[in-house]
């Protein structure tokens, strides 16, 4: 049997976090609750930071550093729901920086049911220290464009 990892894995400079439906994330008619989506998309977009830090902890060192008590939030969101899922589902949350630039960055994010698009969001999400925006940290940017260079192939 395949393990998945508990974070989800980055490939190709994307983000991928498979995530089980459960009872919890339903409706009455058994069809996924928009606000499950979110959930989903917000483990997604957690886990691929994490996921950087992971793998370059001097990279997070180096951002408390120069931005102690740094957070991402969410500034704004655009969402299509497309297809339902369903109780016991199986799906990935594909998450990719599309556009990195001074103290924000726009990110894409895809659920997937195998090859199926299910939900598609455009997420901008603002860097903030001290409980105001700032710069997002070069070495931080360079991460991710990074990985958005790797995400466009």
């Amino acid at each position: 049997m395949m393990r998945v990892p508990l974070d989800g894995e980055i490939r190709d400079g994307r983000h991928v976090l498979t995530v089980r439906v459960y009872y919890e994330d339903t409706d009455f008619t058994g069809i996924v609750y928009h606000a499950s989506y979110l959930r989903f998309m917000e483990r997604g977009r957690t886990n691929y930071l994490r996921m950087i830090g992971a793998d370059h902890r001097a990279l997070f060192e180096e951002t408390a550093k120069e931005a102690p008590g740094f957070a991402f939030v969410v500034r704004s969101m655009n969402i299509e729901f497309l297809k339902p899922a369903r109780m016991d589902d199986v799906l990935d949350v594909v998450t990719e920086p599309h556009d990195v630039k001074g103290a924000s960055a726009m990110v894409r994010q895809r659920v997937m049911r195998c090859e199926e698009l299910l939900v598609e969001a455009h997420v901008r999400v603002a860097f903030i220290s001290g409980g105001r925006a700032r710069p997002i940290p070069k070495p931080l940017r360079i991460a991710m464009k990074a990985d958005q260079d790797a995400a466009q192939g």
